[in-house]
């Protein structure tokens, strides 16, 4: 738990720069180490390894995505064609080397990952205050914490036991339960201060949505380590394990909230936009 709020007490504040006050370009150079980072902790959970360069290949198309995403987004499709034929091509050249599931975490990497990292250059692009660009972690953040104390004091009915056995049907709740009230209370700060007209409705709906899709996301990662036997992807964020273990459900929660939003915007009243 000490490190737990360790890394909260630095990474919160770095964070928060990043997301409101930093220029763009700092955030995508951030996105870009993330998703680096992320594709080469999945390729030594699943045996990548440094033996035959696949690990710094998929970092290297992994970070070259993310970046595609913010200088040249019209290239982004042409990119990802370019590097799923190179994947494949090197894994017929190494004749069986690379086993299917290093080969499919190259692709995971290089395309969801990437994909899932840019999506907030996209949500900003969309002309949102970038306040909005919170929401992501908030409402992944929130439901992971508030399933976390739940299900420590009330849990007793598990959730997957044959994926993650700690979890239960009381956390889970207690998640989504969290996630709404922290989704309403982001709605109530923009509104009041800063222009935005979410309705409390339509807010409720989107954190409860999210809070599922977060649970998912969580869920999915903690599928992969226990196929491969690890409990952590990494230790970059100490307990909190690795880039994967801690923005497992970002990466889910971000591009729901780029299609929710992107389905919006031809209501100006739904968002606010950009300050100078």
């Amino acid at each position: 738990m000490g490190q737990r709020v360790l890394v909260a007490v630095i990474g919160v504040p770095v964070l928060v720069y990043v997301v409101l006050w930093a220029p763009m370009v700092v955030m995508a150079a951030a996105l870009c180490i993330l998703a680096g980072v992320g594709a080469w902790e999945l390729q030594q959970c699943v045996g990548g390894g440094n033996r035959h360069g696949w690990e710094s290949l998929g970092v290297l198309f992994s970070v070259w995505a993310v970046w595609v995403f913010y200088k040249r987004p019209e290239h982004i499709a042409a990119f990802f064609v370019t590097a799923g034929i190179l994947i494949c091509a090197c894994a017929i050249w190494e004749g069986g080397k690379m086993k299917f599931q290093q080969l499919s975490a190259l692709l995971f990497g290089s395309i969801f990952l990437s994909y899932s990292f840019s999506s907030f250059l996209r949500l900003d692009a969309l002309g949102l205050h970038r306040a909005y660009l919170l929401l992501p972690f908030i409402l992944s953040f929130a439901c992971d914490t508030f399933a976390y104390f739940t299900g420590l004091t009330l849990g007793k009915h598990k959730l997957a036991p044959k994926v993650s056995p700690k979890k239960t049907v009381e956390g889970s709740i207690g998640g989504l339960v969290g996630n709404v009230l922290c989704g309403l209370l982001f709605a109530w700060v923009m509104d009041r201060w800063f222009g935005g007209s979410i309705g409390c409705g339509h807010m409720a709906l989107v954190a409860l949505i999210c809070g599922v899709v977060a649970q998912i996301g969580d869920l999915s990662f903690s599928l992969i380590k226990r196929e491969f036997g690890i409990k952590d992807y990494g230790h970059l964020f100490l307990a909190h394990g690795g880039v994967l273990d801690r923005f497992d459900s970002v990466l889910f929660v971000a591009p729901v909230l780029e299609v929710y939003f992107k389905l919006v915007s031809a209501f100006p009243n739904m968002i606010t936009q950009n300050h100078p």
